[in-house]
């Protein structure tokens, strides 16, 4: 009985298998890197932004309110960025002649839009829905932080799947009755107390996923 032998093309496969070796060690180093990068993952992010828009002034001195600006985030899976003619209703009375307000004036005028910097990014692979967290307690500042005392707004939290599973597994100390989301001043767990948590994860039914599809999809 003669031995198998592989066929002299498969000698081929060789440079192949090498090359694919070799670089398979830098492409998931460039992916881990890109993923946890800035833009993404890392606390304390502060792109400057092409108008200074002031949180502590505006959130926190004046007292807006989150979704008068960022429209639909409880009710939608995505965070609106304001457009234009929000930040317009104001300041076509309110200080137009602003100096800092001079690329606002002028989107007004051209209908160009502004390119805000985005601060608080995802990757693409994962999937987070802000009405689904809203209207069941989540306050904004549990993941973007005290906004209404920030000057230029930075990344609070890392947003890393580790962080989301915590709270996954341990919701209770982070919920608040849905009509306090926007109360940066709240502090849930000595504000409210265990008790009327526990008895707001029953009201709401509030057993979040750990499972990969909830986020990966």
């Amino acid at each position: 009985m003669s031995r198998f032998q592989f066929p002299r093309w498969s000698n081929l496969l060789l440079p192949v298998v090498i090359l694919v070796g070799a670089t398979l060690p830098v492409y998931a180093a460039f992916f881990v890197s890109y993923g946890f990068s800035p833009k993404t993952l890392e606390v304390g992010y502060q792109p400057t932004q092409p108008i200074p828009f002031s949180h502590a002034l505006h959130a926190g001195e004046l007292g807006l309110d989150c979704r008068y600006c960022h429209i639909g985030v409880d009710r939608a899976a995505h965070s609106s960025i304001p457009v234009t003619q929000t930040c317009m209703n104001c300041h076509a009375n309110i200080r137009p002649e602003s100096p800092k307000l001079v690329k606002l004036i002028d989107s007004n005028l051209t209908g160009m839009p502004i390119e805000w910097i985005r601060i608080h990014r995802l990757p693409d692979f994962a999937f987070f829905n802000h009405a689904a967290h809203v209207t069941r307690g989540i306050g904004c500042a549990t993941c973007h932080g005290r906004i209404d005392k920030m000057e230029v707004v930075y990344q609070h939290a890392p947003l890393s799947m580790g962080w989301c599973l915590e709270c996954h597994r341990e919701p209770i100390t982070n919920l608040r009755p849905p009509s306090e989301v926007t109360n940066m001043r709240l502090n849930p767990e000595l504000d409210i107390g265990i008790d009327a948590q526990t008895k707001l994860r029953a009201k709401y039914q509030i057993a979040p996923s750990e499972n990969c599809t909830t986020c990966h999809r």
